[in-house]
């Protein structure tokens, strides 16, 4: 990480502290639920048009509600910071939001209560992510070291994103701890660790970091998101393409969180090894993603997209058939070196198409992907669950996981030339 822009490392701290917060919630809102504390009188077994809702189904839509919120305010939020050139205000306001959702939770019994604080952090999401995201690609100083300054980011996100979740399930399995002010249960500690992270982020990047001097606020003014190829060397718009296959991709991931309960009981093991299986895919990245970022820089983006969807469709299949936990672990792990391979140079290329002032806008459909699909898996694999068997959601997830493939394969063009290419290309100047 030597060289890094240190606005890029400290936004990646940023994000590490608050990622660790939104970690700890995916665990311990299902258990909270679950435990008794929170009614669910009346929705449990209701018919919603012939469709018996289930606890899982409700936990879900708690799960699901963050990302649909996050996802689909996302590009209003990205085009406005293009708008009047600022990011830092966004991504301060939108820490806010979601530290008051998570010191709301102890104080809330009520299921239709948690959902409200759960929205709430879900809008504090979509100002945060993609003006961060922007932030990142708007310090880097060429394509050249965009894949690199997206992995180290992404790395320092990932380590909150991933180990959260096992900080979490050790927090509510040794609570309650005894304090100066009387007893505070695990819950409420998780819930506090959650507050603390956006406090910690919400400090960084107030002193650590400021906008760029060049964005260039007027550019926004005229700033649109393309379906179709407008170059016509292929059908649909590469960025598209991508903020679909990301979409597929994210839905795969969050698959996992909902089925705690069946996944627990299939392979036998306790709420911290299934939370080291939930972290296994980011622990990948983590490791993974500097290292791929750079090689994107060095050899095209577009390699390592192909091979993280290859590996990304077997990864998934596997979940929906194993009943060991540890061979559960290895497919986790596998999904994450897939994960790695796709996300920070899917970010580098669309950063590398993205115009002058614009990236907000045109990262924003990546970020925004992402959340959609870290909402539409839990709700899926809910869903998906209560009316077929467990393989069911991880059967959905291999054939989102091989239409990416294709989709990518066919659609998307490298934006970055390969180090020989660059080179053949100044010896045909020089000849020329």
């Amino acid at each position: 990480m030597l060289g890094t822009d240190r606005r890029v490392v400290a936004l990646g701290l940023a994000r590490m502290a608050d990622a660790l917060g939104n970690s700890f919630l995916i665990i311990v809102l299902p258990l909270y639920i679950a435990s008794g504390q929170v009614s669910l009188t009346g929705l449990v077994g209701a018919n919603l048009f012939g469709f018996v809702v289930g606890k899982e189904f409700l936990i879900g839509v708690v799960l699901s509600l963050f990302g649909f919120l996050n996802s689909f305010g996302q590009p209003f939020t990205g085009r406005l910071s293009d708008r009047v050139g600022r990011r830092k205000v966004f991504v301060l306001f939108g820490l806010c939001l979601f530290g008051i959702g998570s010191a709301a939770y102890p104080f809330l019994t009520g299921y239709w209560w948690i959902v409200v604080a759960r929205a709430l952090q879900g809008i504090g999401a979509a100002f945060t992510v993609p003006a961060t995201v922007a932030l990142v690609n708007d310090f880097a100083r060429s394509n050249s070291e965009r894949g690199s300054n997206f992995g180290v980011f992404n790395t320092f996100r990932l380590v909150g994103f991933g180990f959260g979740p096992i900080v979490a399930g050790a927090v509510i399995r040794f609570g309650p701890y005894a304090t100066p002010a009387g007893r505070l249960s695990g819950f409420d500690a998780a819930f506090g660790i959650a507050v603390l992270g956006a406090v910690v982020s919400f400090a960084l990047v107030t002193v650590l970091v400021s906008d760029p001097p060049s964005l260039d606020a007027e550019s926004g003014e005229t700033l649109s998101v393309a379906v179709l190829d407008r170059r016509g060397s292929t059908l649909l718009d590469s960025v598209f393409v991508l903020g679909v296959g990301t979409f597929f991709m994210a839905t795969t991931i969050a698959l996992f969180a909902t089925l705690e309960g069946p996944i627990r009981a299939r392979l036998d093991e306790g709420t911290f090894l299934f939370s080291v299986q939930f972290a296994a895919v980011v622990i990948a990245n983590v490791v993974l993603q500097v290292p791929v970022g750079r090689a994107s820089d060095t050899y095209g983006r577009r390699p390592f997209l192909l091979a993280g969807f290859v590996v990304l469709v077997p990864a998934v299949f596997a979940q929906g058939a194993l009943t060991d936990p540890y061979l559960m672990l290895g497919a986790r792990l596998l999904q994450g070196v897939a994960v790695a391979f796709v996300f920070a140079p899917a970010l580098a290329l669309a950063g590398d198409l993205a115009g002058e002032g614009q990236s907000g806008t045109t990262l924003s459909v990546l970020t925004m992907a992402f959340g959609l699909g870290v909402a539409v898996g839990p709700l899926a694999s809910g869903f998906l669950y209560n009316v077929g068997q467990f393989s069911t959601p991880f059967t959905f997830g291999t054939i989102l996981s091989l239409a990416a493939l294709v989709l990518v394969y066919t659609q998307v063009e490298e934006s970055l030339r390969s180090e020989g290419d660059a080179e053949a290309g100044v010896e045909a100047d020089a000849t020329g």
